[in-house]
Parts: C-alpha cells; structure tokens; sequence
C-alpha cells in the first residue's frame, strides 16, 4: 500500500520512493534538485510531474534526497506551497552546496528582503536576522521545533532552508513578527551512500563533510553527518575560527505505516569575537572634530562610518568566543490509514554562548595626542546557557464535507526554555599604555584609533559574574484547514491559541579589581500572556499549476521578547506603565499574491505586494518622564518576486527582488524645556525619527545565483547581490542615537563552477566576492560596524559511493 505523502514534524518522513518531482516548487524562490556533486548527472533527465511526487531519486545507484519546495517540515501546512497563501522561500541543499555556504547568514543572502542585525538586542555575536524589518532571531526552528538561545548555525546537516515571511505566529507561535526560519535536517534513507567533500581555500582555509547511510534490515538505517573546518576571516586576518560538528541518526519503520526517529546535532566553536570598526562617534560630535579645522584634516564620512582599514581589529589574545550546541530529538510517526495519520515528537537541547570581546565604541571618546587618535578599549562579555524541552503532537488528514474537500492539521505545543545569563568582570593589571596627555583613561588597554594593534600585550583578571536567570513556559493548541470550494477556489484557515508565561531572578555583583566580593538576587514575579493569532487566505486558481491569492495573518510578541531576541523574564513597563504588565506587540499582515509554475513545472515564479503593521510598542508619549504608553507603530510595505528553476535544461536560475518601503509611523516624542521658574516653558514635539524609515531594512534588495551547463562535465555561473541603503539604530534617517548612521549601498559578486570527473568525483571552485568590494554588512547605529569578508578563493572535491 502506498503511504500518505504529508509532511512531516520534527524530520519524521514517511513516503514511498517514487518518481523525482523536480521543479513544484509552488511558486516560492526555491528548488529542490539533486546536490551538487550530482547536478551533472541528472541535469538532462526527463522530470517527473506527476501528482504526489517523492522526495527521492536515484543517481548512479544512489539515493539523493531531492525533497520539493511543496516538501515543508511541519503537517500545519496543508495544502502544497503552490496553493499555500503567503511568502515562502525555500532554499533547497542544492543552493547551499553550490554557492559554498556554511553559515546560516550565507544561505539567507541569497533570499532577498532578509538581512542580518549587528550584535546589539537580545544576542549579540549571534544569528539575528531581520525579515521585512522585524529582528526574527528568536523566530528560528529546526525541523519545526523552536531553536533557542544564542546560537551560530551550521549547514553541515541541512537538506533545506524555509522562509517564511510575512507574521506567521499561527504557526510559530510568539514574536514572529516579521517571519520565521525553518532549518530542515539531514534524515535516514532505505538505501546505503557515502559522500563526502574536502575544500581547501585562500585565508588558511579548510573544510571536510561526510555524509554517510546505513539501511539494515528493510525499513531501517543509520545516517551520520560529520563536519570540520577551520580558517581565517578573508579580509580581516586576525579574525580567525574552527568549528566541528556530528549529527547522527537512526530511524525505524522507513516508508511504513509507523517511523521512530532519534537524532542528535552537536556543535562546538572556537573563533576569534570581532566587533568590527568605530563610528565616526568614537571622536565625538564636536566641530573641531572634522574637516578643515580637525587636527588630521579629515573629512566626516557620510555614512556615520570610520574610515579605516578593512582589516583594522582593536582585539586583544585575551578575547575569545565559544559556542556549543546540543540538541537530541525523538519522533515518531503513525500513520492511521490512508487518509489520517498522528506525529509526536519530543527535544533536549542545549546551547552555550560564551564571549568576551573588545568593543571599539565603548572605551570613551577618541583624543587626538602626539599627532595620532588614540582611544581606550572597551569590552562587552556575555555567558548564556540555554535550556529547552519541547513536546509536539498533531494530527493530519483528510475528509468531505458535503462536496467540500478538506485537508486539516491540529495539535498542541509544550515547550519549556531556561536561561542563564551572566558577563564578566575584569581588571587590568597591564596593557598598552595611553601615551603623555590622553586624560581620564585609567591604566593602560589604549591603542591608535586608525592602527589598532592586535598584538598589544595585555595582563589581568577576567572572572564569570553571577548569572540571572528566566524560565519560559508556553502552552499552544493550533488548528489548520484548506478547504476546497470548487476545483478553481480554495479558503486557507488558521487559528492558533497560546499561553506564555516567563519568570526569573536578577543578579547583580561588586567587584575589586575584577574579583567578586558580593552578589545579590532579585526575584522577578510571574507574568503571564495569552494570546489568539489566525490567518485567512483566499486561492484561486487559473490552471492546476498556479494560482492567485490574498490573505491577511496576524502575530504576537510578548515584551519580555519585543525589543531583542532573547527571551528575559519581567515584561514590566517604564513610568507611568511601571506596575503594568505590558501587552503584547501586535503585528498584521495584508498580502496579495501569485504564483506560476511553466515549463512543465521546471520554472516557478512568484510575485506578491505585501504592508505589515506593528503596534503597541510602549513609547514616551507627554511631557514628564513617566508618561508612557503603548502606542508605538512602524509599517512596512513593498513588492517581492522570486524566481526558480529551469528556464532550459541546462540553465538553472534561483532569486528574486524586494521592495520594501519602511516607516516609523509612531514614535517617542520629544520634550524640550526653556527657561527657568515661572519664565519656563516646556515643548512637546513628535520624536524627530517619527517618519524615518527603520534599522536593518533596505528599500531594494536583489539576488540571483544561476548556473549553465557548458559542456557534459563542466557547468559554470555565479552570483549577484544587491543591497540598497540600510540604516543602523533603532530606526532610520537620525536613528541611532540621532546619528544618521547608515550602510552604504553595495553590490557583490560570486563565481562558481563545476568538473565532474567521473560518476563518483567531481571538483568545484567557488569565488566569493570576486571583484573583493569593500562594503559593511551590517551596523547597530551606536556603537560599530562589521565590514564583510574579502574576495576569497576555495576549491573542493566531491566524491561519492
């Protein structure tokens, strides 16, 4: 009997293997094909696009996953992603192997409206991505199971990235505003393989993956994904890292009536922690600061950025960085009958994110002594360990109703996270010294502000503070229908109810010369928030391989969440809001869209204009300190298209544009008072950022990777990408503190190309940043910017058995 084709939670599949659907990718900016050390084989094969198709073919006598854009993780989503009613990306592992990416930042380039925060918020020196200008680094899943804490993310044991854009707390539960990331993993397959790569690169690069599947008996296998790497930042050559990585698993009951899956993902990271360059604040404001009356006759650059050199690091040997991550899963599938089938699926894991870094904004103002800028260094320091158990369980399937077809998920969510957050406190005993006349800095940690010396000697203390402490717990029931009306129109319904609720203490130390001499606790009561999120979303569809669509969702984020991405306990407001709990952030979304699938499915294109509103931020609102209230909104509209597949059989492309137009609509107001005694007069004017468009959300993004296959054994291409002006800073134009810090436009190129030796090895060069633009990739607006990595050249072989 043939099983049930619906997706699965928590890397629980259950299919039969049948005919390779190749480009269904409903519409979305995503393909899922072979990887690359197979594109050559199967670049000329007839596609399958029968209904139904599998997420496996065989190449060479192996079994490749090649999962469809229609292939989503999570059973919340039913109906095929070509009649789903939103924005979704899905950035298959063919795209991650061949434009080399290794990092979560490097898939998401090449999906257009997402950008990357720097370390400010809720996890500095981690993952925080922005979508449709709402920070979503709390909004990221592993195989539809959130993915706490502060964390640097690998690929190695990735099949497949899912965007999904626009609020979706429906599915994801709280704070996904402006969209969610699904990471969807590696599992067991029925048929044994081993592949592997091995690259090596300009900047000391390396890296080595095995992939490797054991199927014993009939319906079980054993899978193991390995990873090692280590290298240099190209471009900023004191920065540099090592990381590895294992992720096995085992499942039972393959392509049966009922799956058990345990795997397990660990990770561990040693780098260098780089805060990037100062900001033009670093020598201050004043007018002798700049231009012809500067002491160095420099010009103020536009940008709000320091120009020095892109490999400037104001870094010591006493900075480090380490993460670790621990995650184990089990689930299990079982599958009813034809039509209805159950999933449960439960998690451990655990994450440590442990730095402490040099900050070159927070040292104090620069000064200019013995005809050079000098400036003291500052440090920021983090320990957070976070502790997540999470249970999901559901039901799929499908029914009539009268002559309506319905195709429905419902289940439930536990989850429980703790976090405990500490810095550490240090003391100098030794450093570089400040030279004759540079006041107020202390004892030594000085270094020239335009030639920093990482090098700089440095001796002292450095201990762990006491670590505060929240715990977070949410509860969630959800259901999900697709109802079909008639053959050409389909009602997409979602209602999703959550309980969260999170508490905690506070820590707080004295130190003396960087040792503690006494600690003290603060308890932080309970707060508690509940919450109802929906989505509605019509389809109609002109042919059985498009359709046209519109659809509003809606989304919740908790305060204790709302103004960074890592969860703290408390959600009391300031002033007048003091005693209060504050409400939730609300945020809606109204989208119209289509999407079209040509060329016998080979091509998908996709386009949508979307406005997302955000309210309730608690703001300044009168004139005395206190009067608060939550009234704060911000709004972004815009236009996305993408585009992905096959235009011939040898042509493949994958990307898209955004359009996003941002603003603050409310913001803080500004209070002014002239005058003293009975002569004062005090002035209430609208916040100055009131209209500005916000941090970390371009007007224009564009990215597009595309590959021609020239000859039999040689396939080439590249890519480009395109950023427009970003803002850094709580918003845009004088965000920042008032500073108008910005990044300047850029555009990037990579290259690629492809040799297949035989059918069992192939070689593939990559060039990124081929013509080695200089450009920033993200700022906070208020204390640093990180330039992007240089051109940098890796050549990898592929082989398989």
């Amino acid at each position: 009997m043939q099983k049930s084709s619906s997706p699965a939670v928590a890397g629980v599949r259950s299919q039969a293997r049948r005919a390779l659907g190749a480009a269904a990718v409903a519409g979305v900016a995503g393909l899922a094909l072979a990887p690359a050390a197979f594109a050559a084989d199967a670049v000329d094969a007839p596609v399958a696009t029968a209904p139904g198709a599998a997420d496996v073919q065989e190449v060479s006598g192996v079994a490749v996953d090649a999962r469809k854009a229609t292939d989503m993780q999570s059973g919340k989503y039913t109906a095929p992603l070509v009649d789903t009613p939103r924005s979704i990306t899905v950035i298959s592992s063919q795209i991650i192997e061949q434009t080399a990416a290794t990092s979560l930042q490097d898939i998401l380039r090449t999906s257009p409206g997402i950008t990357f925060g720097a370390g400010e918020g809720g996890q500095p020196l981690a993952d925080r991505p922005f979508i449709r200008g709402q920070s979503s680094g709390n909004n990221i899943f592993v195989d539809g199971i959130r993915d706490t804490g502060g964390q640097t993310r690998e690929v190695f044991n990735l099949e497949q990235v899912e965007v999904i854009k626009g609020p979706d707390s429906v599915y994801s539960g709280r704070g996904s505003g402006g969209g969610s990331i699904n990471l969807s993993t590696k599992s067991p397959k029925t048929s044994n393989f081993l592949r592997g790569s091995a690259a090596i690169g300009t900047d000391n690069y390396y890296r080595g993956t095995a992939d490797g599947n054991y199927a014993f008996g009939e319906n079980a296998a054993l899978r193991l994904n390995l990873m090692v790497t280590e290298g240099d930042t190209p471009g900023r050559d004191s920065v540099d890292f090592k990381r590895w990585g294992i992720a096995p698993s085992l499942a039972f009951g393959i392509d049966t009536a009922t799956q058990l899956t345990f795997s397990y993902y660990h990770l561990d990271t040693d780098q260098d922690p780089d805060y990037g360059i100062p900001l033009v604040t670093k020598r201050g404001t004043a007018a002798n600061s700049w231009g012809p009356t500067s002491p160095d006759g420099r010009t103020k650059p536009a940008s709000g950025i320091l120009d020095v050199s892109r490999d400037a690091y104001y870094g010591l040997d006493r900075d480090w960085m380490k993460t670790k991550a621990d995650i184990a899963t089990i689930a299990v599938r079982h599958e009813i009958n034809d039509d209805f089938s159950v999933r449960q699926a439960f998690r451990y894991g655990k994450t440590l994110n442990d730095y402490f870094v040099t900050n070159p904004g927070d040292g104090g103002v620069a000064q200019f002594v013995a005809g050079e800028w000098w400036m003291k260094r500052g440090t920021k320091s983090r320990w957070n360990e976070t502790t997540t158990i999470a249970f999901v369980s559901d039901v799929s399937g499908k029914f009539n109703l009268g002559s309506i077809e319905n195709s429905f998920n419902a289940g439930f969510e536990l989850g429980r996270e703790q976090n405990d957050n500490a810095s550490y406190t240090f003391y100098t005993a030794s450093g570089s010294s400040c030279p004759v006349g540079f006041t107020g800095a202390g004892t030594g940690d000085c270094t020239r502000l335009y030639a920093p010396n990482p090098s700089d000697a440095w001796s002292g203390t450095i201990n762990r503070g006491p670590a505060s402490q929240s715990k977070t717990k949410t509860a969630a029931i959800y259901a999900f229908d697709t109802l079909k009306l008639t053959e050409k129109l389909l009602l997409n319904v979602g209602v999703r109810y959550d309980d969260y609720s999170t508490k905690g203490y506070n820590a707080a130390s004295t130190n003396t010369n960087g040792v503690i001499t006494s600690v003290s606790y603060t308890n932080v009561p309970k707060t508690s928030w509940d919450f109802v999120n929906y989505q509605i979303g019509l389809n109609y569809k002109p042919t059985a391989s498009s359709s046209i669509y519109g659809s509003f969702a809606t989304s919740s984020t908790p305060p204790t969440i709302a103004a960074g991405d890592q969860n703290g306990s408390g959600g009391i407001g300031s002033g007048s809001l003091s005693t209060k709990v504050l409400d939730p952030e609300d945020t809606t979304s109204y989208e119209l869209g289509a999407k079209w699938n040509l060329f016998g499915d080979q091509l998908a294109l996709s386009g949508a204009v979307f406005r997302t509103e955000r309210k309730n931020a608690q703001i300044l609102v009168g004139p005395a300190a206190t009067d608060f209230a939550q009234v704060g909104e911000t709004r972004v509209q815009g236009v996305e298209l993408g585009v992905s597949g096959k235009i011939t059989p040898k042509w493949q492309v994958f990307g898209g544009y955004t359009y996003m137009d941002s603003e603050l609509v409310r913001g803080a107001v500004t209070v002014t008072t002239t005058g003293t005694g009975s002569n004062a007069v005090t002035t209430v004017t609208p916040h100055l950022n009131t209209g500005d468009p916000l941090a970390n959300t371009p007007k224009n993004t564009f990215s597009l990777f595309t590959t021609y296959r020239v000859l039999r054994p040689l396939t080439i291409g590249g890519g480009a990408y395109y950023v427009s002006k970003t803002f850094g800073g709580n918003q845009g134009g004088a965000g920042g503190g008032g500073n108008g810090i910005y990044i300047p436009s850029y555009t990037r190129y990579d290259a690629f190309a492809s040799y297949q030796v035989n059918d069992k090895v192939d070689l593939q060069l990559n060039v990124q940043n081929l013509t080695d633009e200089r450009y920033i990739l993200r700022t906070n607006g208020v204390h640093h910017a990180d330039p992007a990595p240089a051109r940098q050249t890796m050549l990898t072989l592929n082989v398989r058995y």
